[in-house]
């Protein structure tokens, strides 16, 4: 089976950690580049090129102005992510039900031990 092009598939755009950084840093609000580069400390071109490809799969937006580019988390793109993570959900609340029912014992036994 032939692999998905990094520039048409959400999950090849994001197996690369840099653009997975760039995603999380934008979920917050609008960036310009410049802004970007300095808080992720890596070159500018490679900012772009890594914009490039969020853009094209559709995980972020930009808009001009002026000469900047502002970009910013694409909520429409990212759904196909959040509706994939959300099948295995009921593992992480599994898990969790585990972690409260662990500490519950724990405190029910280290009370026990206290009276």
């Amino acid at each position: 089976m032939a692999r998905a092009a990094t520039t048409t598939d959400v999950f090849n755009a994001l197996a690369e950690p840099r653009r997975r950084e760039i995603l999380s840093f934008l979920a917050d609000s609008e960036k310009p580049v410049g802004e970007i580069v300095v808080a992720l400390t890596t070159d500018q071109p490679s900012i772009s090129k890594h914009l490039g490809v969020l853009r094209e799969v559709g995980l972020v937006r930009v808009r001009r102005v002026g000469r900047h580019r502002m970009y910013r988390a694409n909520a429409d793109g990212i759904r196909p992510l959040y509706d994939f993570a959300k099948t295995f959900e009921k593992y992480w609340t599994h898990q969790l039900l585990r972690v409260k029912e662990r500490a519950e014992a724990k405190e029910k036994t280290n009370q026990g031990e206290k009276l």
